[in-house]
């Protein structure tokens, strides 16, 4: 059944649906993101100087610098969006990062297998960006914006490539190396 409401129904699909419920939570978990990656940001070079791996800290160093390159690219969609680029605590992310610090305590300083838990955190961060940055671009399709559509995909391809390399990382040296300790 279509409405003629404002906002609502087909006619949303062509406006920008700035009162609608849909992009009022769009916004929001735009904001949760945000605050994922400024989080993020910040745990990464203590990832980097816990890995054993030479390969491993160069990659957490990568990711920090491309982490940064997420929250420049979020502050573009807020001012796209004409919305304060304002951070709204993420739950996810916190616990993601609190099992990330628990990985560092539960294994031995210089070991191969504190590398392979700090890929399998890594991961869990990716998957979790992965999920949210696919979602929130579809959003930002559905309501028709295309320019906010295109940096979040940037950010989702980033992200997945991200999760590869570290699937790269673990499968070439750090797990077999892992099991052999």
């Amino acid at each position: 059944m279509e409405t003629n409401t404002p906002n609502r129904g087909r006619a949303g699909l062509t406006g920008k649906m700035e009162d609608s419920e849909f992009h009022k939570f769009f916004v929001d978990e735009l904001k949760d993101i945000y605050w994922a990656e400024k989080h993020l940001v910040k745990a990464l070079p203590k990832m980097q100087k816990a890995a054993t791996s030479s390969d491993l800290a160069a990659a957490f160093k990568k990711h920090t610098g491309e982490t940064q390159t997420h929250i420049d690219r979020l502050e573009q969609v807020f001012a796209l969006l004409d919305e304060k680029a304002v951070a709204k605590k993420c739950d996810a992310m916190e616990g993601l990062l609190a099992e990330a610090a628990g990985i560092l305590e539960d294994t031995e300083k210089g070991t191969h297998t504190r590398d392979a838990g700090l890929i399998l955190a890594a991961q869990k961060v990716e998957h979790y960006e992965i999920a949210t940055y696919g979602s929130l671009r579809t959003f930002a399709e559905t309501m028709g914006h295309t320019d906010v559509a295109e940096l979040l995909q940037q950010t989702l391809n980033n992200e997945k490539a991200t999760d590869v390399a570290l699937t790269q990382a673990a499968e070439s040296i750090v797990n077999e190396a892992a099991a052999a300790e």
